[in-house]
């Protein structure tokens, strides 16, 4: 794919010295690391003619990307100064080449630069890392690499704004970012922290023509107790869906920082309230939050991220984007089909490449739906939907050297019961395991396991969703100390069925 900005201005004044020369850093750094070469290798033109072969004429394949990770321009302000002045490294410390680096490496295909916001931040993004986000990927383009930023939403925590790619993406992302973040204004402007501020936000964004996505991060990560929410609040999520259901689609299922328990810390930075195998309460609990927006029938997604500052082994508390924690999406290897991917639902999510192929189908009648779609069931004819997870193991060793096993996967669904009486709703209790699958219930096909599970006589509306692990937690339990490596999941997304 020929990057559209090879033809802008630009690119045509690098010369290759100083691209080379720009290069040193994350070069340096990525022949330096002592994980190089342990990651799987990245999706290369290779699968787009495999899936071309194999009838998929619109050549989707999944391919692994981060949507949270942070550059040097994640940096502090000296607001002593009018304007502040702007110094690199103040919270993240790489050049956004490095990152790119590292994301190769480690088998992803496409990348976001997401980072933090500050006052007159909007112009450090236009004037300085912009630049930078240009010429990676000149140097780095076989991961496509995305513009954005970490969102500082009105009213709530951080979330990703990702631009789509076009020749105005940096002038998009200024214009959202100087009227609606809420740490951009200098002077601070209060006005600018408030949920009627964030509902303006979407409204603004969905009435762009090009239109952004908005997803949540780490969202339990204020929270003080199971069902106890902080910064981020069920009515919250549920009025910024509903205000623009085709831009804020979801929130982080597993957050960043998940190398916290390898430098003592708490994986995610989850201080007040623990993850649970790694994942956020909202998406842990089955029956809790995220069921709870299914059960409206919402289409409302998880992901996983790095949230990559600083990696572990250099004092931080995080792992390179994809050596943990991987978004997968079922799209071309296109920036627009990406966000196609991940605005459908289109989206599975593992950590510790526990598996590295994900497909969970329903069927009835000769009709089949996958993740994000819905199937039509006829309420007159036969009502059984037939199930088919479809899971590809890692071949090899992941990002710690480990061989991971799946020791169990579980079969969840939920009834689609509409719109819930209060905006405060944060469980859905028709919502179950309703089938556990162990190494002797699936079947070797390939380089794929496979498990057929039928529903019986289906009657009202419902979604199914998969989740795996490589522990024998019947149910994830809050997480300590222990090792990620040690405790690994990955979860589907939602495929729906409508009985009519």
């Amino acid at each position: 794919m020929t990057d559209r900005h090879s033809e802008d201005p630009e690119y045509s004044a690098i010369s290759r010295r100083r691209l080379v020369k720009y290069a040193g850093v994350g070069a340096t750094l990525a022949a330096a690391s002592p994980l190089l070469g342990a990651g799987p290798a990245a999706a290369d033109d290779e699968d787009d003619r495999k899936a071309g072969q194999s009838g998929n004429s619109r050549h989707r394949v999944w391919r692994a990307g981060d949507h949270h990770v942070h550059s040097e321009y994640s940096g502090s302000f000296d607001t002593s100064t009018n304007p502040p002045t702007f110094q690199k490294g103040g919270d993240a410390v790489y050049p956004i080449v490095t990152n790119a680096i590292m994301a190769k490496q480690f088998g992803l295909s496409w990348v976001m630069c997401t980072d933090h916001g500050g006052p007159t931040h909007s112009k450090v993004n236009l004037e300085q890392a912009y630049p930078d986000l240009l010429r990676s990927r000149v140097l780095v383009p076989e991961v496509l690499q995305f513009w954005g930023m970490e969102f500082d939403a009105p009213a709530l925590d951080h979330h990703t704004l990702m631009i789509p790619h076009h020749r105005d993406e940096a002038q998009q992302l200024f214009e959202l970012e100087s009227r609606f973040a809420k740490r951009d204004a200098f002077p601070d402007d209060p006005g600018r922290d408030t949920e009627a501020k964030m509902i303006e936000f979407l409204k603004a964004a969905k009435g762009m023509p090009r239109k952004p996505l908005v997803i949540a991060h780490h969202t339990s990560r204020s929270a003080t107790g199971l069902g106890v929410y902080g910064q981020d609040t069920p009515r919250e999520f549920r009025n910024g869906n509903n205000a623009a259901p085709e831009i804020y689609v979801g929130f982080e299922g597993a957050p960043g920082h998940q190398a916290g328990p390898l430098v003592g810390a708490a994986r995610g930075a989850y201080g007040s309230h623990p993850t649970y195998g790694g994942f956020d309460q909202m998406t842990a609990r089955v029956g809790g939050l995220w069921d709870s927006l299914l059960g409206e029938g919402r289409r409302w997604w998880i992901t996983a991220t790095s949230d990559s500052h600083v990696h572990w082994t250099r004092g931080g508390s995080d792992f390179w984007p994809g050596e943990y924690s991987k978004t997968w999406v079922l799209a071309r290897q296109d920036y627009a089909d990406i966000m196609d991917g991940l605005r459908n639902g289109r989206i599975w999510v593992g950590t510790g490449d526990l598996i590295t192929g994900l497909d969970l189908t329903a069927s009835n009648s000769g009709k089949r739906a996958a993740m994000g779609e819905s199937l039509t069931v006829s309420s007159r004819g036969r009502t059984d939907v037939d199930i088919e997870i479809r899971f590809r193991p890692l071949e090899g060793k992941n990002g710690n050297g480990d061989r991971p096993k799946v020791q169990r996967v579980d079969l969840i669904v939920g009834q689609i019961t509409g719109p819930s009486a209060s905006l405060d709703t944060d469980t859905n209790p028709t919502t179950k395991v309703v089938a556990r699958f162990g190494p002797r219930d699936w079947r070797k096909q390939g380089k794929d396991y496979v498990i057929r599970h039928t529903l019986r006589n289906v009657e009202t509306d419902l979604y199914a969703r998969v989740r795996g692990t490589s522990t024998d937690e019947a149910e994830p339990l809050a997480d300590s100390l222990e090792s990620p490596w040690d405790d690994l999941w990955f979860y589907s997304n939602p495929v729906f069925v409508k009985v009519r």
